[in-house]
């Protein structure tokens, strides 16, 4: 439980309750919050009930099969750049739900350095968490205002290809200008002669998310090589970002039981199912919605990078060192404002 939450509430039956108290604005922020959490893991099977009813209602069944040919014909869009414009992006990224969302933690975007829209950038971004809720907020949305403060620049946030599988899910990803994890897919982003791509990459991926835990920050690091090779591929600038308190939003159910299932399901799918321990709607105590607690999305400076269309392992791992030493300079550079008294420590894990 997050520190100012367990300074709220009354205790009924060893659960602590949200005060009655608890202004409506506050309430609306709860509940947005919860709405996504809980439509994570709910998303699949509410896209197979919207199905079976439009198949079962014979004015809407005709929309399935017209909906199926979309997808077909639209199926490499995330992997060409996504959407970089449209009504439907800016509807998307624009939603005012985006502001409850942000205010609910509430969360920061800090720019420490200019990224011109001359060029393209690599972005990524650490830790993982067990969602990455602070790099979604400020670069899958507009709540933050990423492209004022960075003008001239579009958001690409980098997700696995397999979430553009899942029917009208794929749609809303799309519309928030994501795009697939595929190395084709970064690379063509990248390569956008148009220029200003900010193309957000979550290095850590579904491994780190395993070890998200309050506490000491645990990454994964060492292994992920292939970022600075599609960086020296393309010669574009890497640009660390790291997000302050993300791991403290959520735990998550530990036992050798459920060890086995995330090693199983991160081999084979490259998913990791978890079960997250953090909050409910209306009391404090237990639930999967995410702490109240204050987010900070630190976005670094710009690593140069000369172009190598064919990088040898040295190359790359000297670009792999010039990265860690300026996420550790990143981290211990703002560490005490915003972790302030907290010994806290920035692990490489693999």
């Amino acid at each position: 439980m997050a520190d100012a939450e367990r300074e709220h509430g009354t205790v009924v039956l060893g659960v602590r309750w949200a005060p009655l108290a608890t202004p409506l604005s506050r309430r609306l922020q709860t509940l947005v919050v919860a709405s996504w959490i809980y439509s994570l893991f709910l998303t699949p099977w509410i896209i197979w009930l919207i199905v079976s009813i439009c198949l079962l209602h014979p004015l809407l069944r005709c929309l399935v099969p017209l909906y199926l040919a979309w997808m077909y014909f639209d199926r490499n869009t995330c992997d060409r750049g996504g959407r970089r414009n449209g009504r439907g992006l800016d509807l998307m990224r624009g939603c005012r739900l985006w502001h409850f969302f942000r205010d609910y933690f509430p969360i920061t975007l800090v720019k420490t350095a200019e990224l011109p829209p001359d060029t393209n950038y690599l972005l990524c971004s650490y830790p993982h968490g067990i969602i990455g809720t602070g790099v979604l907020c400020s670069f899958g949305t507009d709540a933050l205002k990423v492209k004022e403060l960075f003008p001239g620049t579009t958001p690409n946030l980098v997700t696995l290809r397999q979430n553009f599988k899942l029917p009208v899910m794929r749609e809303l990803m799309l519309s928030q200008g994501m795009i697939s994890a595929a190395d084709k897919s970064i690379r063509y982003a990248l390569a956008d002669p148009k220029k200003g791509r900010l193309v957000v990459l979550v290095v850590g991926g579904a491994a780190e998310a395993q070890l998200s835990e309050p506490g000491d920050y645990r990454i994964v690091l060492k292994r992920r090589k292939g970022f600075a090779r599609v960086a020296l591929q393309e010669g574009v600038p890497l640009v660390p970002v790291f997000t302050f308190n993300e791991h403290k939003l959520l735990s998550q159910l530990r036992g050798t039981w459920m060890d086995r299932v995330q090693d199983w399901a991160r081999r084979v799918i490259g998913f990791v199912p978890v079960v997250p321990v953090g909050r409910g709607v209306f009391q404090y105590s237990f639930g999967a919605v995410p702490h109240r607690l204050p987010l900070t999305v630190v976005v670094g400076k710009p690593i140069p990078v000369q172009r190598v269309p064919e990088p040898s392992r040295e190359q790359i791992a000297e670009l792999m060192d010039k990265f860690e030493k300026a996420l550790f300079e990143l981290f211990h550079e703002h560490k005490d404002k915003y972790h302030p008294g907290e010994d806290i420590n920035l692990i490489i894990d693999q």
